[in-house]
Formats: structure tokens, sequence, C-alpha cells
């Protein structure tokens, strides 16, 4: 036994020895033997001599320090309260649903759908009418209902067809002073010192007089009615008194001289007299060609108020150049320069007061220069006469582009989103439905680059016939078709195929509403018909008194612009602002035709020397 465990003893040492040679030979073998796999720790193989030559990597340099204050702007404040969320308030939430339903009424009249557009007008303006007494922004949507109404009327007069009926009368009135300058009024004794006291205070390019007649016609407008005469005519003054008064400088007149468009018009552009003078400044055609306002079948520019008022600086100027006292020009600017040299050569005076004194002049000749003057007395003290809260209309604004084609007035305020009748405000000579080619438009300022994109749309020659449309999401050529009556093929066709982007204008090959023709209507005297007939644009049925009148158009009553919050706007007869076409077949009344003076300078009587108010 003892022989056997010596001998597994010496047998295990010869297998650990062999296995010890087996290791060696096989380590050498891989030391001395390229192994046909990549070694990947290369670089402890190398020699020594080797691995000394390989750079050493330098140690990263220190991290930099961590300020204290890094996130400081990021620690939450939870000492403070949370930021105010915007609320919806009752004001706007009634605002919003006003303008939603103003909206879809501008919708429907781009649609034809006259009714539902009325429909929706008095929808948003009930809403407004009905907000409670106690809501918050009261005066907010007070302002916003006026604005509102302001709109409907408008379109009402234009889209809505009320403007066409044969009870309007704005564009037909005559002077507010027709009746006024042919009637005489007590004079106030008690008005004579206090006059005299306010011409020595009152600064005035034009000279101030006090006298009797001026003294009758200051109280006239002290009274209820004179005082609302005078009132309408310095709130209408503010739309165009801006204009007046830089053409007035810019001419070298006095700027008092505005009162001869209070007196004449009213301001009123389309004002026609009986005696078939137009404009603000009431020209005659002859008077007004001779002062370069051409007068066509499309265009007057007697009713334009910048050439208007151009022409009349010139020819007030042109007045006293020739007859060399403000009186006698303004004088003859209302019965013609002939009529006062007549005068002088009939009586050798060149003094208005005295041609007054001798009666030689026409009754409403010798009253338009004291109620001129009597005007003026009374607006440069204002406070006296209880004027100072009058609130003038804002002066109107405008761009203005030439038309190189006849254009559709519908397409150009379509184009602005404006209504009609607010581009036949801005542009009271156009007197038809379509500008003509050359004409300088106004649009509202602001609205010109819109005006640009939609003739970008339309053809220059397709401006009078086609319409636009602005796409809104669903819209197709076939949606389209059905809604203007043409052809989906039609529309995609003249808009390259398809349909632009929303909110872009499209093409539409379908006219725009025109004029009309006229109805025939035989006027007799008598109160107005409760029913009014559709006339041509520009024109209007009058009474048997101014009818009787060659080429002198004509007109009826019309209920008054709605100036109430309590009123629905488009339950009201709007006026018609285009004013009539004259006959030119016919010969329009004219002033008597007083025979001209000799070139010769009359013989003068010394007149006292002129009176320079007080500062």
């Amino acid at each position: 036994m003892r022989a056997l465990s010596q001998s597994r003893v010496v047998a295990g040492a010869a297998v650990a020895a062999g296995g010890v040679v087996l290791l060696s030979v096989l380590l050498a073998s891989c030391a001395l033997t390229p192994s046909s796999r990549p070694q990947q720790f290369r670089t402890f193989l190398l020699p020594p001599e080797l691995a000394a030559a390989i750079p050493k990597l330098q140690p990263a340099a220190e991290p930099p320090a961590l300020m204290a204050t890094a996130y400081a702007n990021e620690t939450p404040d939870f000492a403070s309260s949370l930021p105010a969320i915007p609320r919806v308030t009752d004001t706007d939430f009634i605002l919003r649903r006003a303008e939603e339903r103003f909206a879809a009424g501008k919708k429907a009249i781009q649609d034809g759908r006259t009714e539902d557009a009325r429909s929706e007008f008095d929808k948003a303006i009930e809403i407004l009418l009905n907000a409670p007494e106690d809501t918050a922004e009261r005066a907010r949507l007070e302002k916003r209902l006026q604005e509102m109404i302001d709109a409907i009327y408008r379109y009402d007069a234009g889209e809505l067809g009320a403007g066409e009926l044969a009870g309007t009368q704005s564009a037909s009135d005559g002077r507010p002073l027709d009746e006024l300058l042919e009637m005489t009024f007590p004079v106030d004794p008690s008005l004579r010192n206090k006059v005299h006291e306010q011409i020595q205070a009152t600064v005035s390019q034009l000279p101030l007089e006090e006298n009797d007649a001026v003294i009758s016609y200051i109280n006239y407008f002290s009274s209820p009615r004179g005082k609302a005469t005078l009132e309408t005519g310095l709130r209408q003054s503010g739309r165009y008194k801006p204009m007046i008064q830089r053409i007035l400088a810019e001419e070298g007149l006095p700027q008092e001289l505005i009162f001869l468009a209070q007196a004449e018009s009213g301001f009123k552009p389309q004002a026609i007299s009986n005696k078939a003078c137009v404009g603000l400044w009431q020209f005659l055609k002859s008077r007004g060609e001779e002062y370069g306002l051409s007068v066509s079948a499309a265009v007057d520019e007697r009713m334009d108020p910048e050439k208007a008022t151009r022409a009349a600086a010139r020819h007030l100027h042109d007045l006293y150049e020739h007859l060399g006292d403000w009186y006698l020009a303004m004088a003859a600017y209302d019965c013609g320069p002939g009529c006062i040299d007549h005068a002088v050569a009939r009586t050798g005076y060149a003094d208005f007061w005295t041609l007054r004194r001798m009666n030689v002049l026409s009754k409403e000749t010798n009253n338009y220069v004291p109620v001129i003057l009597a005007m003026i007395i009374m607006s440069k003290n204002a406070k006296d006469y209880g004027l100072e809260g009058i609130d003038p209309d804002p002066p109107l604004g405008y761009d203005t582009v030439e038309l190189e084609a006849p254009t559709s007035l519908a397409l150009a305020a379509a184009a602005v989103d404006r209504p009609i009748a607010e581009l036949k405000d801005l542009n009271p000579a156009l007197l038809k439905s379509t500008a003509p080619g050359g004409y300088q438009l106004r649009v509202p300022s602001g609205t010109l680059d819109q005006l640009e994109q939609a003739f970008a749309v339309i053809p220059a020659s397709e401006r009078d016939s086609w319409r636009l449309h602005r796409v809104e999401t669903g819209d197709t050529p076939a949606t389209l078709a059905k809604r203007y009556g043409t052809t989906a093929d039609t529309i995609a066709s003249v808009n390259r195929g398809e349909l632009p982007e929303p909110g872009m204008f499209a093409a539409i090959p379908v006219a725009y509403p025109g004029d009309r023709v006229p109805v025939k209507r035989t006027v007799k005297s008598g109160p107005a018909p409760s029913t009014a007939a559709s006339v041509l644009p520009g024109r209007s049925v009058g009474s048997a008194k101014t009818a009787a009148k060659p080429g002198t158009p004509t007109s009826t009553k019309a209920p008054a612009k709605p100036g109430s919050s309590q009123m629905i706007p488009t339950q009201v007869v709007a006026r018609q602002s285009v004013a009539p076409q004259l006959d030119s077949t016919k010969s329009p009344a004219k002033k008597p035709v007083v025979a001209q003076a000799p070139r010769k300078t009359p013989t003068r009587k010394p007149a006292a020397p002129p009176h320079t108010p007080g500062a």
C-alpha cells in the first residue's frame, strides 16, 4: 500500500511538471508567432524604449468654480402671488357677440343676401342696446355702438339700397340761407355795446363791422332756430376745415372767408341751389369751367371739395384784385362781378355799405355780407353765445390713386372693406357707380395697399365688370360658382386654375349691381307719397316747386340720419350722397345778367380808413 501511494505522488508530480512545460511552450509560441487577430493592448506589449517615446497625457485642468448665484434667477419665489391671468370681461363678451353679428351682416352683403344682412345688423345693434346699465366700461360699449350705427347707416345708403329711394334729399339741398337772405330781423339794442366790445377784442384777418344789419343777424343766430342752423354748419365744417384753411393760406386770403362755404352750402359738397349752383362753394357751370372745374356725364368737379375750394380761393382773389375791397368782393361772389361794377358805375361809390343804403343791390346780396360777418363774430366769441360745446366732425383722411381704367366703386369698396357710401363721401364728384379712367380716386387712409392687392387680381380691362371675393376656408370654385351665378370652370380659369389661400382675393367674373334704369314719376303738389320709387343713382325726385325750374334737380324730404342709440339704423331711410347730374339739353336757370361796367375806374368817394381790430 505504501508503495502504491508513492507511485501516485510521483505520477502527479510528473503530470504537473508536464503541464508547466506545455504552458511555457504555448506562451513562447504566442510571443514568437504572429497572431491572425489584432491585439487590443499593443502599447503595453511594446518594448520599454518605444513605450517611453509615446507622449504622456497631460492631466485635465481644474474645472471653473461654480458661482454661488448662477441659478439664483431660477429660484422659485414662494412669497410672491401667481401672475394674473387675463379674464374675458362682460364688456368683451358683449362686444364679441356684437362683432360676430356685424361680421355676419357684412358677409351677407357680399353674398347678396340683403334681408339677412339687415337682420344681422339689427341683432348686432340689439346686443349693444340690451347691455346692462351697470356693465363695466359702459363708455366703451356706447362708443362702439355709435361707430356701428354710422357704419350700418353707410351700408344702408349704399349696398342695401336705401340711398336709391326717391325720398332722399341731401344731394340736392340748396343753400341753407336761401330763405334767410330774403328776410329781415329786428335789432336788439342790448347787443350793440356787446358786439362793439367783441369786435375790438377779436383778431381777424377780415375787417369786421358793427352796424344794425350785422346785429340783426346776430340776434337771429342767437334764437333757437338760428342757433341750430349755425351749430349745424360749425359741426359739419370739421370735415373740410383743415383743407380749406390750408388752401386759403396758400392763396394769401383771410381765413375768415371759410364762412362763405357755410353760407353757400353748409359745408355740403353736393348741395345744389335753385339757380343751378353746385358744390361746397356753389359754382355755376360757366364760372366753374373758368377756374378749371370740368363737368361731364360721370364727374362734376364742382362737387370735389378740394378742387372747388382752390377755384373759389382764386376767384375771391381775383374779385379782391378787381374791386379793392373785401366786402365788395364777397358781394360780387354772391351776385357776380358785373352786378357790383354796374352798381358802382351808377352811384359812383365803391363802398358796400353805401351801396346797401342806396338799395342798388338785390335784397339777397344786401344781406349776404352781414350774415357772414355775424357768423364770424359769433364763432370767434363762441363762449359768449353758447357755441363752445360744439364737437366738429373729424377731418376726412384719405389716400389717392389714379385709376388706369374705368373701375367700379363697389369693387374698390370691397377691396378696402368699407361701405360704398364711405367711398362716395370721399369722392362726391362722382355721379355714377363707375369711376372713369384717369380719375383720382380717394380711399380711406391706410387702405391703399389693399386696393393695390385687389388690382393685382382683377385685370385693368375688367375692373368695371368683375367683382372680388375674399377667400374663406372651405371655398371652392364650385361653391363660389353657385353663390355668384357662374360656372366653376370660369372661376378656376380666371384664377389660374385654383383659388388662392384663405384671406386672399379671388376674381369673380360677375359684375356688381350698377346704375339702375330710372323710374318715371309724376310729381304732384302736396305731401310726399308714402312709398318711394327707385331712381337712377345720382338723381332724385323733388317737389313741384323746384321741378318747375328747367335744369334744376329736385328732391323730397328724407328721415334724418340716426343720431340716437335708441334707433335701429337699418329701419331708417338713408340719404343719398351722390349729386344729381344736370340735364345739359336744357338751359338752366341763371342769375339775372347785369350790364358790365366800363373798364374805366369809377370815381370813388373817399372812404374812412380801414378798421384795425384789436388784439
